[in-house]
């Protein structure tokens, strides 16, 4: 796997499945990670990601690193609690990585999933060394996060490759984005 010293990564994982979030806790345990909160709905989730921001020590957790979640839950689901995270002014974090979870893996659902902003995307079943790969692939190499009119999130583009032209997606001096103050 890897010898990355996790004891003081904290994780939100938020799971309906009893079992399930079980198995993602103590893969998680296994890996070494320190700070572990387990939630059964979106809902919880957010109340619980809002009270870190309030009252961090009556919540028992500093921080959040790191958000696993299953899409398919009531009354709030993975994607609400995604799309509430990204984009709702009261997300105290929208940069917080967040890998999905979900049996669902069809072609369709990994598109909105990616279109909505998530960082990873795992099927279930999973091993404790897919977990932990997507979780080394979050850390060992984090996406710059772009902002348009559509779109909020990492980067989904995982490679550069080279093309002809000028690269649009840096800021420069030239961009009509970045205002030049004098003085």
């Amino acid at each position: 796997m890897s010898n990355i010293d996790l004891s003081r990564v904290s994780i939100l994982v938020v799971e309906d499945s009893q079992f399930i979030r079980s198995l993602v806790v103590n893969s998680l345990r296994v890996m070494g990670v320190g700070s572990i909160q387990s939630l059964e709905d979106g809902a919880q989730a957010i109340e619980f990601i809002k009270q870190v921001k309030d009252d961090p020590m009556r919540a028992g957790m500093m921080n959040i690193d790191l958000i696993i979640s299953d899409w398919e839950m009531s009354p709030v689901d993975g994607m609400i609690l995604l799309r509430w995270i990204r984009r709702h002014k009261e997300s105290p974090d929208r940069f917080v990585p967040f890998l999905m979870l979900t049996g669902y893996s069809e072609p369709k659902r990994v598109h909105d999933a990616r279109a909505m902003g998530v960082n990873e995307f795992m099927s279930k079943p999973f091993t404790v060394k897919a977990l932990a790969d997507k979780l080394f692939s979050i850390i060992n190499k984090p996406r710059q996060f772009v902002h348009t009119a559509s779109y909020f999130g990492p980067d989904r583009r995982r490679q550069m490759i080279p093309f002809d032209g000028v690269d649009r997606r840096v800021l420069n001096y030239d961009s009509p984005e970045v205002e030049v103050v004098n003085g």
